[in-house]
């Protein structure tokens, strides 16, 4: 009998340049041996140089969207990326409450708050922060966000691991379980700091010097999904899916004239040639 993967299911944007959003969440979830589904929420004009121009999805198209696949297919993981709007957020939160939360849940969820693209393009409208801090951030597992976002959530400024800290425990305080500050702004050698409630797990790495770097925030929170989808614990979810990303931002490739993708597909080469 054909064995079920785990199910997966991203909510994001679509960047047409392939490299990140949910292109990048679904070429994560195959490499690590899950089954990808989407709810697309905006379609991006984007490439190397930056975004053009991005297109909201009407709200009931994706509450339609994951009435299909939750009433259907069901999840065993889910992560959002670029929600746009404080009305597709609120749809969003509508339709997973019941899924994420008991006693039907709790199904993880990831929470990548999204709001601005590598190039430093605005991907949210105005008030769409605010409705992600009231309604999404109590349903999440874990937030991760990125210094500017972590900044932004907070409303604190970030320069060092103890600013990491303090945002993450602001964060933390809005109801996700756990809080994973990424550090990769800072000078040095990245340190993220994953924090509960009760815990401050440091998360050190080594820089790579590569500027093609796009799509890592969508595929780190994917590969977190996908290994919570899969059976390990949090902890063992992130040092997993770190050691994907450095990997991927190992083999980040030009396209175009500006910043180039990570590569997804490393971890399929490696284990074929094993």
């Amino acid at each position: 009998m054909t064995s079920i993967p785990p199910r997966v299911l991203a909510i994001a944007g679509s960047d047409s340049g392939g490299g990140a959003g949910i292109q990048a969440d679904l070429k994560t979830m195959l490499a690590l041996g899950v089954h990808g589904m989407t709810a697309v929420t905006a379609v991006t004009a984007q490439n190397s140089l930056g975004v053009q121009g991005y297109w909201e999805l009407p709200p009931d198209a994706v509450r339609a969207q994951l009435a299909s696949v939750l009433g259907d297919i069901g999840v065993d993981a889910i992560k959002t990326g670029m929600l746009a709007s404080a009305a597709i957020v609120h749809a969003v939160c509508d339709e997973l409450a019941p899924a994420v939360a008991p006693p039907a849940g709790p199904v993880p969820l990831i929470v990548d708050p999204v709001a601005v693209s590598k190039h430093g393009d605005s991907l949210l409208s105005e008030g769409t922060v605010a409705v992600i801090r009231d309604r999404l951030l109590p349903l999440a597992t874990m937030v991760t966000p990125n210094l500017p976002e972590a900044e932004l959530l907070s409303g604190l400024p970030i320069a060092d691991e103890a600013g990491m800290l303090a945002a993450a425990r602001v964060i933390g305080a809005m109801g996700p379980r756990w809080v994973l500050v990424k550090g990769g702004h800072l000078p040095g050698n990245p340190v993220d700091l994953l924090v509960s409630e009760t815990r401050v797990i440091r998360c050190p790495g080594r820089r790579i010097a590569s500027r093609h770097t796009h799509g890592t925030g969508c595929t780190l929170a994917s590969a977190i999904a996908a290994e919570l989808a899969l059976g390990a614990d949090v902890h063992g979810a992130v040092i997993a899916a770190r050691e994907y990303v450095t990997g991927a931002i190992a083999g980040g490739f030009p396209l175009g004239a500006g910043i180039g993708p990570v590569d997804h597909g490393w971890k399929l080469r490696v284990s074929d040639r094993a």
